[in-house]
This record gives structure tokens, C-alpha cells and sequence, in this order.
């Protein structure tokens, strides 16, 4: 699959994700929130694993597509309001994504597969799942945990922390042990793996 069209596709879900009226305050600069959350993805999948499929690649990018267009105030502030919003969230993305691919060119053999691991299919035992679940990981310790870590209580944080810990591989431990922390965030994950 030639990667102009991956490139063709990003540009896409880069203008779909620029309308995100949710923004981020970066160095001085307001920037759509799910503009440089998918910018992110595709910048720790490239390091963390360098010969990812085109559809994992893919599906890293859209990860978040347009996700503010389902917001969490719309279900009930419960667990059971949570794990729906979830559910409904990767059908969402991967009905957008999939709408996308079809417009750049794609097969549907690659667009099953991006929608496969948007919904997040087979973790643990579909090696791109993992992998996918691995990067989502380590970009919220990378880009988000800090400022996570001020919002919470310590106990809250090592919860998070405990349950993100639980979906990585033995290869995403070993990727978030290396990432740079503030001595406050690095203490509190020593804590929730201690």
C-alpha cells in the first residue's frame, strides 16, 4: 500500500481533528486538543515500534478522531456511564476513521483492520492491539501524567497508574520506565508498583 495515501490520510484526520473546539495550551500556543493528541501518537508509534504496520499506524493517528463530538457529560457520571461511553467511543472512531480511509483510496482489508484495533480487539493477544494499547499508555505518562498528578489525589493517581500498568506489554514497561518524570510524578510511580 503505497504511503501516500497514509500520508493523504493523516492530513485528513489532522483536519478533522483541527476543529476540536477543546484546546491546548502548548509553549504559549492554543492548539486543538485532539489535533496534537493524534500528532503524539504518530510520534511515540514511530519510536516505540518503527516497523508498525500501515494500519497500526493508522489507527494510532485516529485514535481520538472528532472525540469531542461524544462527550463524557452526555452519559451518567458512574462506571456504568463510563464503560458505555468507552464502548460507544470506539465504535465512533472507528466509523470515522473507516469513513476517512474509504475517501483516500484505502482497501477494505486495511480499513477492517484500523476498525479492529480502534475498538481495541483481542488486547493481549493481537500483537497490534497491544501494541496500540501500549502507545496510548505511554502518551498519557508522557504528555499527560503531570498534569493528571496535580488534578488528583495521590491514591487516585496510583490507581491510574496501577490500572495503565496493567494493560502494557513487558516492552511498554520497560518504554514508560525510561520516559522522564518529575520527582513528584516518579515517586508516585515507584508507589504503584512497589
Amino acid at each position: 500500500m503505497s504511503s501516500n495515501l497514509l500520508v493523504e490520510a493523516y492530513a485528513l484526520f489532522d483536519q478533522a481533528n483541527a476543529k476540536d473546539p477543546n484546546q491546548h495550551n502548548i509553549n504559549g500556543k492554543l492548539v486543538p486538543k485532539e489535533l496534537i493528541y493524534g500528532q503524539r501518537m504518530s510520534q511515540t508509534i514511530e519510536k516505540f515500534e518503527p516497523n508498525a504496520s500501515e494500519a497500526l499506524k493508522l489507527a494510532a493517528r485516529s485514535q481520538h478522531i472528532c472525540r469531542w463530538e461524544i462527550p463524557r457529560k452526555d452519559y451518567p457520571m458512574d462506571r456504568i456511564g463510563y464503560l458505555k461511553w468507552r464502548e460507544d467511543l470506539k465504535k465512533f472512531h472507528a466509523a470515522k476513521a473507516s469513513e476517512i480511509l474509504e475517501k483516500v483510496g484505502y482497501d477494505s482489508e486495511i480499513i477492517d483492520r484500523v476498525s479492529f484495533l480502534l475498538q481495541k480487539k483481542k488486547l493481549k493477544k493481537d500483537e497490534d492491539t497491544q501494541t496500540l494499547e501500549d502507545v496510548i499508555c505511554l502518551v498519557f505518562l508522557n504528555f499527560y501524567y503531570e498534569d493528571f498528578l496535580n488534578k488528583h489525589t495521590p491514591e487516585k493517581v496510583i490507581d491510574i497508574l496501577q490500572k495503565t500498568w496493567r494493560k502494557m506489554s513487558e516492552k511498554g514497561h520497560k518504554a514508560a520506565l525510561q520516559l522522564s518524570y518529575s520527582e513528584k510524578a516518579l515517586d508516585l510511580v515507584k508507589k504503584a508498583l512497589a
